[in-house]
């Protein structure tokens, strides 16, 4: 039987920079160290990074013809580890569609998380860099490719004369929220403000949500927590999403995550809004902190949506969230993590029951890996 989490050890080199260039990746069962997988190969003229890249994305391949579920990715790559995390620019445009191919494996898998190891934490992998170097100069293997490090290392140092020993060690993992908006109600078909009131779900609404389960199920089998705001339009959705997981996780309700309070303009269309207040409409599409009459600023929103994401982090580091909300605490959320402007929040479409996934590390690094996506309401 595959196992669920593996490790993979990746390293490149090249003997020139530009150079001889060769990579090497291992892949081992995270439990037990055994290793499950090796792959090297040489690449004839390219860069140190190049090969770094090349050693991850075929670290990743074989991790998923293995039928992992999920990966601990430890290079001594800074550069390859920080821009996979998305804390890094790629501003070099010779690394874009090798980040964007091995972005693509990562989404193959429940969970991928990087972290960075010295280079002496690494010799299998660098051992196999090196024969694959070695070929690609024309040389002779300058060390065994068993774990063994060879002769003369890639980059510097002073070669070690053992083989290299598992020693398990915490990953720097990030903790991945995926926001959930949630399904259709009838007020949402009319495209009427949506606030407070506990409008149903629409039949179509009680359809998305079950698609909706299904497909947060495939990108995350195991969940650390679904929490939802407490009206039922929220509530129904998380009760689909915790059916199709197995029903193990419950569902908690977090008052934080309730939409905006439009006040006056509850239940009204934006043209009738527009009609009846427009110095009010005007004001409040020009800055967050104006709140509708009677109602709550964005502003606001915004500070309660942050003590949610603040808690997560805290309470789940490392794990899975499923967090079910309305459309504006999911754009502030997706507004701070992108850097975003306010002018994005009236700019941004949320679909009902639409995804969206975010990654967030201790360090306060963030990655947006996916925004409103409604490929699984195709069929409805």
């Amino acid at each position: 039987m595959a196992p669920r989490v593996v490790s993979v050890e990746a390293d490149g080199g090249s003997r020139g920079n530009p150079g001889p260039a060769g990579y090497g990746a291992v892949v081992r069962d995270a439990e037990t160290g055994e290793v499950l997988a090796e792959r090297s190969e040489s690449l004839g003229t390219a860069t140190n990074n190049v090969a770094e890249y090349q050693g991850l994305i075929a670290g990743l391949t074989a991790a998923a013809e293995l039928g992992a579920a999920e990966v601990d990715v430890r290079m001594d790559s800074k550069l390859v580890v920080e821009q996979m995390c998305g804390r890094w620019q790629i501003k070099h445009p010779g690394l874009r569609p090798l980040a964007a191919k091995a972005a693509g494996l990562v989404g193959r898998f429940a969970a991928v998380r990087f972290a960075w190891i010295p280079r002496e934490q690494n010799r299998h992998a660098d051992a196999l860099a090196n024969a694959a170097m070695d070929a690609a100069a024309g040389r002779p293997p300058s060390g065994p490719t068993t774990g063994q490090p060879p002769a003369t290392p890639a980059t510097g140092s002073d070669p070690a004369t053992t083989p290299a020993s598992w020693e398990p060690r915490p990953s720097f993992t990030a903790t991945r929220l995926i926001l959930v908006r949630h399904g259709e109600t009838e007020y949402t078909e009319q495209r009427r403000y949506s606030g407070r009131g506990d409008v149903p779900l629409s039949e179509k609404g009680r359809a998305q949500v079950r698609a909706t389960g299904a497909r947060v199920a495939e990108l995350a089998p195991s969940v650390g927590a679904v929490l939802s705001s407490p009206l039922s339009r929220c509530t129904a959705t998380a009760a689909s999403i915790v059916e199709a997981l197995g029903g193990d996780v419950p569902v908690r309700t977090e008052d934080d995550l309730i939409e905006c309070d439009f006040g006056q303009w509850e239940g009204r269309t934006f043209t009738e809004v527009r009609e009846q207040w427009p110095g009010e409409m005007d004001a409040w599409l020009a800055s967050p902190r104006i709140a509708p009459p009677g109602g709550e600023s964005f502003t606001h929103v915004a500070e309660r949506a942050h003590r949610v994401v603040t808690g997560l982090l805290s309470a789940y580091p490392g794990e899975t969230v499923v967090v079910v909300s309305h459309v504006s605490p999911i754009k502030l959320v997706l507004r701070d993590a992108l850097a975003a402007g306010d002018g994005f929040l009236h700019r941004l479409f949320l679909d009902a029951a639409g995804i969206s996934v975010l990654d967030m590390w201790p360090d306060g690094g963030v990655a947006v890996r996916t925004v409103n996506d409604t490929a699984h309401l195709a069929a409805l």
